[in-house]
């Protein structure tokens, strides 16, 4: 998938698809925040997201604490979004609907 930096309406279309994940003030990326019912949850999901994030050479920056996991998705390279960020962001979803 190619790193192509999207322009504002792009990022505004994809975004709107999107549940609960917010752009960043400055644009550059979007973020989330996943509760689970414990850690084993969080983890598992994180471990999911992880190895979806290898498979797409795409990986978050995240942080947890118990049965919380916090996520911000961008494309460093490009220094925005690109459509690697929202696939990714629509797995994790996925994986936390699970």
């Amino acid at each position: 998938m190619a790193r192509e930096k999207l322009d504002r309406q792009a990022v505004a279309a994809l975004l709107a698809g999107l549940e609960n994940w917010t752009l960043a003030d400055d644009g550059k990326s979007i973020r989330r925040r996943f509760e689970f019912r414990n850690f084993s949850e969080a983890f598992a999901f994180m471990t999911r997201s992880a190895l979806a994030a290898e498979k797409l050479d795409h990986h978050p920056d995240w942080s947890n604490v118990y049965k919380t996991v916090d996520v911000t998705l961008n494309t460093h390279d490009v220094g925005g979004l690109t459509a690697l960020d929202f696939e990714l962001a629509k797995k994790m979803d996925r994986f936390a609907s699970n």
